[in-house]
């Protein structure tokens, strides 16, 4: 059974790594988007290679399906607000992506690969070696991923395009990227100076909205999960 306190603390989270990344997709010119498409050797791609995004902090992750046709997993706020596939298959708007991981909404959609890179350069299987796993056969990739086109869940620890990437390639579900950031949420953690400042602004949250049980009862709990984790 989960523990209520360490999910909550974990939604916590999630937003502040939203929060740090928001210029994670964020745009540039159209102009540049038209001169990087030119440099995408789409006739190099195979059916079923993983491709990556580089941005600002993480990496985003397709699988290709071929005909210039890439699956990839994308929150998106406006799938929980209509059902018109004309709006939705839309590029994904800085403000949907946003409001969808708040939201926790995502589907796994298909776009060109100018679309799916977003104006940044793309990587090929990049993961096959920095894993170091055996990847299944490129056919058997692709169909992994066509089956799970449409709906899902998202969350940027448990469910991102990476867990949805290398179940379709290596069969298991896995994020490097979640993994790291928690094993830098283990280390602020474990710092005692962590609960020091939860401490101070517990008591600055009293201080400033008053005596309250959505002001007190934070107050004492979160330095004392700190100081229990620590």
């Amino acid at each position: 059974m989960k523990n209520p306190m360490l999910e909550a603390v974990f939604l916590l989270l999630e937003k502040l790594l939203l929060i740090c990344n928001f210029r994670l997709f964020s745009s540039g010119a159209p102009g540049a988007n038209k001169a990087r498409n030119s440099l995408y050797e789409i006739s190099s791609f195979q059916r079923g290679d993983v491709l990556e995004v580089p941005r600002t902090h993480l990496t985003h992750y397709g699988i290709y399906l071929g005909d210039n046709r890439v699956a990839h997993l994308m929150p998106d706020i406006l799938l929980a607000l209509t059902d018109d596939k004309g709006l939705t298959q839309k590029v994904v708007s800085n403000k949907r992506l946003i409001l969808g991981v708040i939201g926790r909404v995502a589907s796994i959609r298909v776009d060109t690969v100018e679309d799916f890179a977003y104006g940044a350069n793309v990587l090929v299987n990049h993961l096959d070696e920095s894993l170091n796993k055996k990847a299944l056969l490129n056919e058997e990739v692709a169909r992994r991923a066509e089956k799970l086109l449409g709906m899902t869940s998202y969350s940027l620890l448990w469910n991102n395009c990476e867990h949805f990437v290398t179940y379709c390639r290596f069969g298991t579900r896995i994020s490097p990227q979640a993994n790291k950031f928690c094993e830098i949420v283990k280390i602020i953690i474990r710092d005692e100076r962590s609960v020091l400042a939860s401490a101070v602004l517990g008591l600055a949250s009293i201080v400033c909205l008053g005596l309250a049980s959505y002001t007190t009862l934070p107050a004492i709990f979160i330095p004392f999960f700190l100081w229990m984790a620590g």
